[in-house]
């Protein structure tokens, strides 16, 4: 199967995953652009939600709860961290943009047992992981220490003419405390938008290789493997990781041909 996912910059929405089209059984992805005015409703049965208002502002009604005016960044490459809203399933979700907007719909099957909740950028844990060349800044949107049922959402900036999600790493093997299951998708955004990066998706049976160009608002997707990003000189990379699995844990285990990378000699 072809893991990458093209996104349509003229479309709405500019790029669309669902486990039926991926393939799997958990993670579901949709991301839109929506001009001041607009709306987007999104209600799925047994599908909970991760509302990310990625840049603008939105206000966002989930049932009979609203709230109001939530945006506080022009751009996924500004430094703070981003507005995000819970939905549990059977209810709606109405977002209506207050200016341009661009909003992503993280959902993940569920048994609705969470409240509909705001997720504020003081909440969320910022990070910074790796060094030299390595280094990126990681901002946890929807941790496992948060309560979900089985979404786990996380955005990463990673400067121009560095490595990410690297040494190699995957989570698709049913062993835990060492690694767990998850599906997982990768939502790229580039600055300047011209720009690319690359992605490569290698099991160690090399069943799954592919090396990947991706480009602004693309999606990889990964169902098993190891997935490692790097960006050309001249550009900075963002993406947003959407993972879920049988299991809400995310524990993973390093390629061991690179692992010696995190302590070099």
């Amino acid at each position: 199967m072809n893991l990458l996912v093209k996104a349509d910059p003229a479309g709405k929405p500019l790029v669309d995953v669902t486990p039926a089209s991926a393939g799997w059984a958990h993670v579901g992805f949709r991301a839109v652009k929506l001009a001041a005015g607009e709306q987007e409703v999104w209600q799925q049965p047994g599908r909970e939600c991760c509302v990310v208002i990625l840049a603008g502002k939105a206000s966002v009604q989930v049932g009979e709860t609203v709230w109001q005016g939530l945006g506080q960044r022009d751009s996924v490459f500004d430094e703070q961290a981003p507005y995000a809203v819970y939905a549990p399933p059977g209810l709606a979700v109405t977002v209506s943009a207050d200016s341009t907007a661009e909003v992503a719909f993280c959902s993940a099957p569920s048994t609705g047992t969470h409240p509909p909740r705001l997720i504020t950028p003081g909440s969320m844990k910022q990070s910074v992981r790796g060094k030299g060349a390595n280094t990126r800044y990681v901002t946890d949107i929807l941790p496992q220490t948060e309560p979900a049922d089985g979404l786990l959402v996380v955005e990463v900036r990673t400067p121009s003419g560095h490595s990410s999600s690297y040494p190699p790493h995957k989570h698709d093997r049913d062993a835990l405390p060492e690694e767990s299951v998850l599906e997982e998708t990768y939502y790229h955004r580039l600055n300047p938008a011209q720009g690319f990066a690359f992605q490569r998706v290698y099991t160690d049976d090399r069943r799954i290789d592919q090396s990947m160009a991706v480009e602004d608002h693309d999606v990889v997707m990964v169902p098993e493997g190891y997935h490692p990003v790097c960006v050309p000189y001249g550009y900075d990379s963002y993406y947003l990781n959407v993972m879920a699995g049988p299991r809400r844990e995310w524990c993973f285990r390093n390629d061991p041909v690179h692992e010696w990378l995190i302590n070099p000699p």
